[in-house]
């Protein structure tokens, strides 16, 4: 058994991307036998930040090191969802962006577990013998110093490390990772920051920049007749993103980056209507319609406005232009698998 500190700013080489990736989405048992055997990295791993990935880049090392695979176990929906669905979490990274940057730190699988009012009430010994065992054969887990499993989370890290000694499966714990002022690295703390607008905050604590993915879908063309056209995007009803103007980077399937200014909320200026997610992209005229893409974070400019008429707004844009292009052009990227997600 292992308890692995990791802080902000120290971290291991990256290992190579693997040559294939699997993400199984609430797989039904018996996993792939490739699966067996692996290094298990466990987690709910909501916002991919520095600290889950400290814990997932150890399970790449540990797995490399031992001729294994390095598999990520987490679960969909996120569980405060289901305990509280009355007041659904504002999700940072879905199964789809999960996956994009599991591969990229290095990751050969990604297992997302049904979770439902059922599952949670099994218990940590339980969960254990049917999954962590049964299903993966475990080699080797790892989790974060606060993850807790099993009916009433009775499943502590010292729990786990107990059930690893009496079952000879190996358990590594990694500690808690801080930023400069001392503070835990937390998916909470990246919620807030997103929420309030702060987003080189948000982008630094996940050491990369927030993207969102979704698909292009027509919509009122009123960017096309301002000479802004737009690619809409619908987000999630839980997304909880700060409405505004946002410098960002568009990601085709193809790979191609796209430099653009993004707007986000309801349109004060025509009709007020359900909040939107707007990309005018600098320099390009194609077709994206029906095209999924990823949308990343760079600058937030300001907040939503209204304007006296169309000649303040069209204005404003143009400002707002040339304050994303600046930002676009002087930016670097914050870690190396930021590189690796948009290379």
């Amino acid at each position: 058994m292992i308890i692995r500190p990791a802080y902000f700013g120290v971290r291991p080489a990256m290992m190579a991307i693997a040559p294939s990736f699997t993400a199984l989405y609430q797989p039904t048992l018996p996993l792939p036998e490739s699966l067996r055997g692996s290094v298990v990295a466990i987690g709910n791993f909501d916002g991919m930040h520095r600290g889950h990935q400290a814990v997932l880049e150890d399970a790449v090392q540990e797995a490399r090191a031992s001729g294994l695979k390095a598999v990520m176990l987490t679960f969909e929906p996120h569980p405060r969802t289901v305990f509280r669905p009355e007041a659904p979490v504002f999700r940072l990274t879905p199964h789809a962006e999960k996956a994009h940057i599991a591969r990229a730190i290095g990751l050969d699988a990604m297992v997302s577990l049904a979770f439902t009012p059922e599952f949670s009430s099994q218990s940590p010994d339980r969960f254990i013998e049917d999954m962590l065992l049964g299903a993966f054969g475990a080699h080797n887990v790892i989790s974060g110093y606060d993850f807790h499993f099993g009916k009433d989370r009775a499943g502590t890290p010292d729990y786990l490390r107990a059930q690893g000694l009496a079952r000879g499966f190996g358990v590594t714990i990694v500690d808690m990772r801080a930023d400069r002022s001392g503070d835990a690295v937390s998916s909470t703390r990246i919620r807030q920051a997103l929420e309030d607008g702060a987003l080189n905050p948000a982008n630094q604590l996940l050491g990369y920049r927030h993207f969102l993915t979704g698909t292009v879908v027509h919509g009122e063309k009123n960017g096309r007749k301002l000479g802004y056209p737009t690619a809409n995007m619908k987000l999630p009803l839980n997304s909880r993103l700060c409405e505004g103007v946002y410098a960002v980077k568009l990601v085709r399937q193809d790979g191609s980056l796209h430099n653009g200014v993004a707007s986000f909320g309801r349109r004060p200026m025509f009709d007020n209507g359900p909040r939107v997610f707007e990309v005018h992209i600098f320099d390009f005229n194609e077709d994206l319609y029906g095209e999924e893409v990823r949308v990343a974070l760079y600058g937030y400019l300001r907040g939503e406005a209204r304007f006296d008429n169309l000649d303040g707004l069209i204005a404003q844009m143009d400002q707002d232009s040339a304050q994303a292009r600046g930002i676009l052009s002087h930016s670097k990227p914050l870690s190396e698998l930021e590189e690796r997600l948009w290379g």
